[in-house]
């Protein structure tokens, strides 16, 4: 196995991002205007690397935050299994008091190990486990050096999690914006490494 490059980066900004309601897996919501300058920024920061192979959930904020870089002759492909965690009954709702609450309450029972509990209609941490093994496998099995993947927030630190051999119960130690980026590193035995953690480009719009 050669070692390769894993880059995991979040879509930019919707309307329900800046709105704080719940998206999920079941809201297909575009990038908004900002979305849409965090995806200008953050291609301008890494146009340099070669990618050659690039993957995107079914969600179309991804596919847009990472448009530039979808060119002919770099391969890349859509993955459902690269989706958001669904948040059933939750998506669609504004975070006000008792929603939050109940968010929070949720949060806390995956992190004292209750990974199956999951919101009406929803999933839990451990089915996106599932799929996101599903789809790394895939991803894996097709090569390359420089990969570039764009996903989701809650998915990504489940993701993180799983690539580097986390338990499952500390996710949110991996934090998440609107085109953050993990810069990962899988050596050439197949173990992955962190190297570095991009923060949301928009810091960096006025340079545009």
């Amino acid at each position: 196995m050669s070692s390769k490059k894993i880059f995991v980066v979040r879509h930019g900004q919707t309307d329900f991002n800046l709105k704080g309601v719940v998206q999920g897996s079941g809201i297909n919501a575009p990038i908004n205007e900002t979305g849409k300058k965090q995806a200008a920024a953050f291609y301008q920061n890494f146009k340099q690397v070669p990618f050659d192979r690039i993957y995107f959930s079914s969600l179309i904020r991804t596919r847009q935050s990472i448009e530039r870089f979808l060119t002919p002759d770099v391969y890349h492909e859509e993955l459902p299994d690269l989706n958001e965690i669904s948040w059933g009954d939750y998506e669609g709702l504004p975070m006000d008091h008792d929603e939050n609450q109940y968010y929070l309450n949720m949060l806390a029972k995956w992190s004292e190990g209750e990974l199956d509990h999951k919101i009406a209609g929803g999933e839990s941490p451990v089915d996106v486990v599932i799929r996101l093994k599903r789809a790394m496998a895939h991803i894996f099995s097709k090569g390359g050096s420089q990969l570039l993947i764009c996903m989701h927030g809650r998915a990504i630190r489940i993701l993180m999690t799983v690539l580097l051999g986390y338990d499952l119960r500390y996710m949110d130690v991996f934090r998440h914006e609107n085109l953050c980026c993990y810069e990962l590193r899988q050596e050439e035995d197949g173990t992955i490494y962190l190297d570095t953690y991009h923060p949301s480009p928009l810091k960096k719009l006025r340079d545009l």
